[in-house]
């Protein structure tokens, strides 16, 4: 179901979200694999390879190819780890302040896709969002919100759509490759209504962690 009234959701600060630390093999990795695994404030945590979109990978060109990627409830504790243990290649925090859509899920979660918007969110685009997905019954949960960069070295450019990020939980028992496809299709349908909303990565879960 809709999450109440889309608009009254963007007046209430939600401090969940996603966070995807680049999997390195290294003591940072393992390190932040370990506080994960025990923190309370991380409710699952996942091994994910990275596709990032031709539109948003020269912005980041020494992204890593896997992640952890977890999901967590308070994004303030979240920035403190992440600030600790930053690394060369950039770690990316998708803060969630207005849940779109959230249903009960009916397979496993097997791919999170994350879209920016070109232009700002307004209300009457984020309830047209919110329509469309509410339509896609694999899409377990949606959420709109904002991006955080942690990286020992900045990026030559600045990403500039890091207000208006777009997150989309499928779960399926599927493929990887045919919930891309899902998941695109879902990006056309939101098109149609005048919205322009552009892939910035996919993550497939590999495996469960947490």
């Amino acid at each position: 179901m809709i999450v109440g009234s889309v608009i009254k959701a963007l007046s209430i600060l939600i401090t969940s979200g996603y966070v995807c630390a680049p999997y390195l093999h290294d003591h940072k990795t393992v390190d932040l694999k370990e506080i994960w695994s025990r923190s309370r404030n991380i409710e699952d945590m996942f091994f994910v390879t990275a596709t990032f979109s031709p539109d948003s990978k020269p912005y980041f060109p020494t992204s890593a190819n896997h992640y952890l990627l977890a999901k967590f409830k308070d994004k303030t504790k979240i920035q403190k780890e992440m600030e600790k243990y930053q690394q060369e290649k950039p770690s990316f925090v998708f803060n969630i302040t207005a849940d779109l859509f959230e249903r009960e899920a009916t397979g496993k979660t097997n791919l999170i896709s994350v879209y920016y918007l070109d232009y700002s969110d307004s209300e009457e685009d984020v309830t047209e969002i919110a329509n469309v997905v509410a339509k896609r019954n694999k899409v377990a949960k949606a959420g709109i919100g904002n991006m955080n960069l942690f990286c020992n070295e900045k990026p030559k450019f600045t990403f500039p759509y890091a207000e208006n990020i777009v997150v989309l939980e499928v779960s399926s028992d599927e493929g990887h490759q045919s919930d891309n496809k899902y998941c695109e299709r879902t990006r056309r349908d939101v098109g149609r209504k005048g919205i322009t909303m552009t892939n910035f990565v996919s993550l497939s879960v590999l495996e469960k962690l947490k």
